[in-house]
């Protein structure tokens, strides 16, 4: 049976630890047979070359990126399958920008991810004191639609951790009103034959536990989306972190397989 993680980061973006190598060394020894490589994209929109550097890889830098993993899985080809993925930032007045600079590259999956909402980071601890609570369901529903946007834009393969703006804001999951909209995206995901990832990386935050939440994860399973796991692992020791937890659970809820992506293509894992 495949054992996979298809998110994980290193020293390129600014905010992890540790070499891609490193990353493949540990996914081997956590028993891995399949472990995506997938740094944050570069601001591909902004003029400068390198427009974040504590949080994304230069532009320039992305080439090197891509060579460095298409090496690296042949270095390590008879020990794991190494895939060649990205977490992409979803901006759409700058989807063209983006979907044109990963056009060149042999990129077996993209996560998108929905890192920002009218500007602001969703894990900015202060935009919550800013907003008048009169007005936090329309943030958590434009949150929402943003996801079901990107899902429908055919560019993205998984979704990543798609209620993470809880991460430093837990009472996010409380906030009512957005179900509609949530349910919207959630449909997005099965009509459009993507994955949601759940990825383990909530406990590093003040949230805790996973995204997305298992009440999330029931109604998926209604629509029938399919799932992918993701450590979001931002040093080498985390990952596959929770991969038998997950999927354990992922049973409990009534999930009978998960996926991962090879050239853009499913591939379907029994659980």
């Amino acid at each position: 049976m495949d054992k996979f993680d298809l998110h994980t980061h290193h020293d390129r973006c600014g905010h992890a630890e540790g070499k891609i190598e490193d990353y493949i060394r540990a996914a081997i020894e956590a028993g891995l047979t399949v472990i995506g490589i997938s740094d944050h994209s570069p601001y591909f929109a902004r003029e400068e070359d390198h427009a974040n550097p504590g949080i994304s890889m230069a532009k320039s830098e992305f080439p090197r990126y891509v060579e460095e993993v298409l090496r690296l899985k042949e270095r390590y080809k008879a020990k794991i399958e190494v895939l060649l993925g990205v977490e992409s930032d979803y901006f759409p007045e700058h989807f063209e920008v983006y979907k044109a600079a990963y056009a060149p590259y042999p990129i077996d999956y993209l996560i998108g991810s929905v890192h920002y909402t009218r500007g602001i980071s969703i894990f900015n601890r202060n935009r919550w004191k800013k907003i008048d609570p009169s007005l936090h369901t329309d943030e958590k529903k434009h949150y929402y639609e943003l996801i079901r946007q990107s899902a429908e834009t055919g560019l993205f393969q998984v979704l990543g951790h798609i209620d993470a703006m809880k991460g430093y804001y837990p009472a996010f999951s409380d906030i009512p009103g957005a179900e509609k909209e949530i349910d919207e995206a959630l449909k997005a995901v099965a009509e459009h034959d993507i994955a949601l990832e759940i990825n383990t990386s909530g406990k590093t935050k003040d949230a805790g536990g996973w995204y997305p939440s298992d009440a999330m994860l029931e109604r998926a399973l209604r629509f029938g989306a399919d799932v992918t796991f993701g450590s979001d692992a931002h040093v080498p020791s985390r990952v596959g972190d929770e991969w038998e937890q997950v999927r354990a659970r992922l049973k409990e809820i009534g999930f009978s397989r998960w996926v991962f992506y090879r050239q853009k293509r499913k591939v379907i894992v029994p659980l």
